[in-house]
């Protein structure tokens, strides 16, 4: 079993972030009946279902229906979006019982001229957080971009603390502002690039053991920070996703993983990996 599944609806998004990798694939959105055979090959193997990988899932028309379809699998769907269309889809979201999780990457604001204030910004994410948690959802606001513009950050920090004026409770990686409301700290990461320096391979990741990404072309690739499919397992519409991860090269990996001897020529220029203790 592993713990969760990344299945990207869509890698088309509305911002350029410039700590995001980005993609170089063709962009896709995933129809319904995509959607619905990859998450019923999904299902057998996890419980936890990420509606991205790539893109701004928030994006994509029919995501009504896919909450639909995964509340129907048993599934307990986590999103994470950059929050400036929260206040468009807060009804779907709010509305369905399979949500567990909303990730707000608040250090969006940072890469991006969005065209409104970030005082804006800011209410409407502040606003969809409060309303969650009335539902029970959880909401994670992250600010994954220490060493960046440390002045926003002190900015978006004091509102924060003017919106949240319960004591906060340290945990891990961040703090518990109030019922069901985060906020998470981290450092700026580079994604792992096919193209990039190799860093060695004499580590481990949750890599095949906790997670696996489906892109939206139906590749499936062993984590959530293959953004191109550079290490393709197999086509989860052409086969079923036992017998991916089964197959010779998901079982070599998952053994080099285990043995701290990666051999995939992305793993071994995989910054985040080798900067975490597994």
């Amino acid at each position: 079993m592993l713990k969760k599944a990344y299945l990207e609806i869509t890698n088309a998004c509305n911002l350029s972030c410039s700590f995001c990798h980005g993609t170089k694939r063709d962009i896709k959105y995933l129809t319904e009946a995509e959607f619905k055979a990859a998450a019923e090959k999904i299902r057998p193997h996890c419980s936890y279902l990420y509606f991205h990988l790539m893109g701004e899932p928030l994006l994509h028309p029919s995501l009504s229906r896919f909450f639909e379809i995964a509340n129907d699998l048993g599934f307990k769907v986590i999103i994470t979006t950059n929050g400036t269309l929260l206040k468009k889809r807060e009804d779907i979201l709010l509305s369905s019982p399979a949500l567990h999780k909303v990730s707000i990457s608040l250090h969006a604001y940072e890469a991006n001229q969005m065209g409104i204030s970030i005082e804006s910004y800011l209410s409407d994410c502040f606003d969809f957080c409060r309303r969650a948690s009335e539902r029970g959802i959880i909401s994670v606001m992250r600010l994954w971009n220490l060493g960046g513009l440390d002045e926003k950050n002190a900015y978006i920090l004091d509102k924060i603390k003017a919106a949240f004026t319960d004591e906060w409770k340290e945990v891990y990686s961040g703090y518990k502002l109030s019922d069901k409301v985060f906020l998470e700290w981290g450092e700026k990461f580079d994604w792992p690039d096919i193209d990039g320096e190799e860093l060695g391979c004499d580590h481990t990741c949750y890599g095949l053991r906790d997670q696996i990404g489906v892109l939206s072309n139906g590749t499936v690739v062993p984590c959530c920070l293959d953004a191109d499919g550079a290490v393709p397992l197999g086509n989860i519409f052409e086969s079923d996703l036992s017998d991916i991860l089964s197959g010779e090269r998901a079982t070599a990996l998952k053994t080099s993983l285990e043995r701290r001897r990666v051999t995939e020529e992305l793993c071994k220029r995989c910054p985040y990996a080798r900067q975490k203790k597994y």
